[in-house]
């Protein structure tokens, strides 16, 4: 199937593509190894955490990750501590969430596509009425291929944290609606939170320096096994571990 164009009026077909496309796992893992390479964020865990997520990946099940959002380094320096960690065995089957201007330019939509990305047309772009269908099949998307066995990586939060770094901020009912849904399809999600910290930063308007980047500190909460059954049950626990997570990540940073 060719590339559509990724644009808010044609979304039926971007949707369309990204149902079925398949990344290139070599190309993946040498990119995300890459980043591995150039980045070097510190990786923990909470008690627990790393046997268990060894263990669902082993028993291939969905991963739902929620990551915190910091930074538009944050990509980067997730891929980093990707490669770094227990995650490193699904490279090449987690798709990752990410905002539709990053799929603009042809050369970085290739690398956007390599990596896994699945576009989002985000109210606070397009406004809240004219993505809602977009919005809607978007999350079908992502239940479906979780039904797949696919992963879904997404920073819930929806942009990028500008107040208070130690706080998540409100979490958005579309993590909750993609989780719900694939448990309707039949998939058996597992929630695993990764906070995300660059240490202290007295104003967070400022981009991430490349050197701050490369001392983030990533910790991986216990992942949750066993799901609410309403959207807005599992969007408020992924708040309340995703908190955790990221308490965990300053703290280790």
């Amino acid at each position: 199937m060719d590339r559509p164009e990724v644009l808010l009026d044609n979304a039926d077909a971007v949707y369309d593509f990204y149902r079925d496309h398949k990344q290139n796992r070599l190309k993946a893992w040498g990119a995300y190894a890459l980043l591995g390479r150039r980045y070097h964020p510190r990786v923990a865990y909470a008690d627990g955490a790393r046997e268990l997520l060894h263990d669902l990946i082993a028993q291939g099940r969905p991963l739902l990750v929620a990551i915190n959002h910091l930074s538009e380094s944050d990509p980067y320096t997730v891929a980093a501590g990707a490669w770094r960690s227990e995650l490193r065995r699904v490279i090449g089957r987690v798709r990752v969430l990410a905002k539709d201007e990053l799929f603009l330019d042809p050369d970085q939509r290739r690398k956007v596509d390599m990596m896994g990305g699945i576009p989002v047309f985000r109210g606070k772009d397009h406004g809240l009425r004219a993505v809602n269908a977009a919005g809607q099949r978007m999350i079908d998307i992502c239940a479906e291929r979780m039904a797949a066995g696919d992963g879904i990586a997404v920073f819930p939060e929806g942009t990028c944290n500008e107040v208070d770094q130690t706080q998540v901020q409100a979490v958005g009912s579309g993590i909750g609606h993609i989780a719900f849904r694939a448990m309707k399809l039949g998939a058996e999600p597992a929630l695993v939170s990764m906070g995300l910290s660059y240490g202290t930063r007295p104003d967070p308007t400022i981009a991430v320096t490349k050197e701050e980047a490369k001392s983030a500190s990533v910790y991986f909460g216990v992942p949750i096994t066993e799901l609410p059954a309403r959207p807005a049950e599992i969007a408020r626990l992924a708040h309340t571990d995703l908190q955790r997570a990221l308490d965990g990540a300053v703290a280790a940073y």
